[in-house]
C-alpha cells in the first residue's frame, strides 16, 4: 500500500471515529454536549484535526444523520423482504395445497401482502427511532443543510425514502402520485413516531403498536391480519 493510500485510509478511519463519537455522546448526553472540544478529548486528537475533517458540529450532524438514513433504509428493507419471502412461500404452499375454486383470489392475496409488508416496515421504522432517539433527532429534528426530496438528494436519503415507497406507493389511488401518497404515510407514521418519543401519548401496554396496526389497517383498505 503507497503512502497516500496510507493517508486515505487513516483519513477514512478518523473521519468514523468522529462520527461514531459524536453518536454515542449525543445518545448518552443529549445532541447539546457534542462540541468539537468534547470530541477531540473523547477521540484523542487536537481540535484542528477534528476541523480538518468537519467544519463544525452541523457538519458532523448532517454525516451522522446520514448514517441514520443508510441505517434506516437497511432496516426497512430486511423488514420488507422478511415478510415478502415469508408471503411468498406461504402463497406457493396454498396453492399446491387448495383447488383453484377455493384459493383466494390473487388480488386479496395481493393485499393481504400489501398489508402484511407495510405493517412490518412502520414497527421496523418506530423500533428504530426508539432505539436511536438521538440519532433519529440528527435526521428529522436538528438543523441540517443535507436537501431532501430532490434529484440532489444524498443517496442515503434516497435509499431510505425508496424503501417507503415501496410499501406505500402500491396503495395509492389510480389518481394518486405514488410519491405523495408515501409522504403521506411516511408523515403520519413520523407523527406517532414522535409523539410516542416525547411521551405525548399514552404509553405501555402495546398502545403504540396499536396505533401503528390502525394506522396500517386504514391505509390498507383495513384489510384483516
Amino acid at each position: 500500500m503507497g503512502i497516500s493510500q496510507r493517508r486515505e485510509r487513516e483519513r477514512a478511519q478518523r473521519h468514523q471515529l468522529i462520527v461514531q463519537a459524536a453518536r454515542e455522546l449525543a445518545e448518552t448526553e443529549g445532541w447539546g454536549a457534542v462540541t468539537t472540544r468534547r470530541l477531540a478529548e473523547r477521540i484523542e486528537y487536537s481540535q484542528p484535526v477534528l476541523y480538518s475533517h468537519f467544519a463544525g458540529k452541523g457538519a458532523i450532524v448532517n454525516a451522522v444523520a446520514l448514517e441514520g438514513f443508510a441505517e434506516l433504509a437497511e432496516a426497512t428493507r430486511l423488514a420488507r423482504t422478511k415478510v415478502t419471502q415469508a408471503t411468498q412461500a406461504t402463497q406457493a404452499t396454498e396453492a399446491t395445497e387448495t383447488t383453484q375454486a377455493t384459493q383466494p383470489t390473487r388480488t386479496a392475496a395481493g393485499e393481504r401482502a400489501q398489508h402484511a409488508a407495510l405493517l412490518a416496515v412502520a414497527r421496523a421504522y418506530a423500533a428504530f427511532a426508539r432505539a436511536n432517539p438521538a440519532l433519529y433527532d440528527a435526521m428529522f429534528t436538528l438543523a441540517t443543510d443535507l436537501s431532501f426530496g430532490s434529484m440532489d438528494s444524498p443517496q442515503p436519503l434516497k435509499d431510505a425514502f425508496v424503501e417507503l415507497l415501496a410499501v406505500f406507493g402500491p396503495l395509492a389511488g389510480p389518481d394518486d402520485d405514488p410519491e405523495t401518497f408515501t409522504e403521506v404515510g411516511w408523515s403520519a407514521l413520523h407523527g406517532l413516531v414522535t409523539l410516542d418519543r416525547d411521551s405525548r401519548l399514552r404509553d405501555g401496554d402495546g398502545y403504540q403498536d396499536q396505533r401503528i396496526a390502525l394506522l396500517i389497517a386504514r391505509l390498507t383498505g383495513d384489510v384483516p391480519k
